[in-house]
């Protein structure tokens, strides 16, 4: 399952960038990365950042060294939820939770809403974590002759990837009928909408956008249920997520208008509805500006 969800991962980063806000239990330091670019990456604190993998000052990251992410928890708002009884249940103060999500008073709450919770009693996969010893019995010249052999073992060919342009001829289909519950652009503190959530009758069907090539069909990424991801001819992405059913799968050739799923309300939502995406590239762009 561990390297499933990590090739998972690996295509959706390729394909779209950071595309669904939800950050990885593990961060490999790329080149360049310092702890700042990285909190700022997946929305972290930076002292949760430091504390999670126990790091001292001056803080100097390894391309290659394999970080820990701080637990972040979500909860969906239910029937009855009040700020106050989600803090008591994660243990977490009602003004911490409301500055998490941009809330000002009466807090007021709506059903499906997902909220950021920073509570102490998550467990998380740094609990006891503790950067391993170096083996002082080695000498630095095998140390050496280690480190290069690994490096060359996961070098792989690299490409200078194309920039697509955010201006588009042809505008995307509506891929369902409906009325937006959530909009594109900024819907929390720290928090974004890359796409916008579509209400529609469950069972609706969902057309692309495009006509392109399936690049995912699955369930494997936390909080979007059922998704889809199509590949455009000219490298622009849509995604559609909390499908009820999967009509088209990975590899798949897919015309414009053509049915490839159907409205439900599978992961982090309970209405039915459509999560919707578009990226020129890596980019996200507001779906609105390029929908007909």
């Amino acid at each position: 399952m561990r390297i499933l969800v990590t090739l998972l991962l690996t295509l959706v980063l390729n394909a779209c960038g950071s595309l669904w806000g939800e950050p990885p239990s593990e961060i490999e330091v790329g080149r360049g990365d310092t702890l700042y670019s990285i909190s700022k990456r997946y929305d972290y604190q930076l002292r949760d950042l430091i504390d999670t993998n126990n790091l001292k000052p001056p803080y100097t990251l390894k391309v290659g060294q394999i970080l820990i992410a701080p637990a972040t928890n979500y909860h969906t708002v239910k029937k009855g939820d009040t700020l106050y009884s989600i803090s008591r249940q994660y243990g977490v103060e009602v003004k911490t939770i409301a500055d998490n999500n941009g809330l000002d008073y009466p807090y007021t709450l709506v059903i499906g809403q997902k909220l950021v919770v920073r509570g102490k009693n998550k467990t998380t996969l740094a609990s006891n974590y503790s950067p391993p010893k170096p083996n002082t019995s080695v000498s630095q010249n095998s140390q050496r002759n280690t480190t290069k052999a690994k490096k060359t073992a996961t070098r792989r060919p690299t490409s200078k990837p194309t920039k697509i342009s955010k201006y588009r001829k042809t505008k995307f289909l509506w891929p369902v009928k409906g009325t937006i519950v959530s909009k594109y652009g900024a819907i929390g503190k720290g928090r974004a909408n890359d796409g916008i959530n579509i209400k529609a009758p469950r069972g609706t069907s969902v057309k692309a956008a495009d006509k392109g090539m399936v690049a995912y069909s699955g369930n494997e990424l936390k909080g979007f249920g059922n998704l889809i991801l199509i590949r455009h001819d000219d490298g622009w992405i849509t995604a559609y997520a909390h499908n009820e059913k999967l009509l088209v799968k990975k590899g798949q050739r897919v015309e414009r208008g053509e049915k490839i799923a159907t409205v439900g309300s599978t992961g982090g939502t309970n209405t039915p509805q459509l999560h919707f995406e578009i990226r020129a590239g890596k980019n996200p762009v507001n779906p609105v500006n390029y929908l007909q």
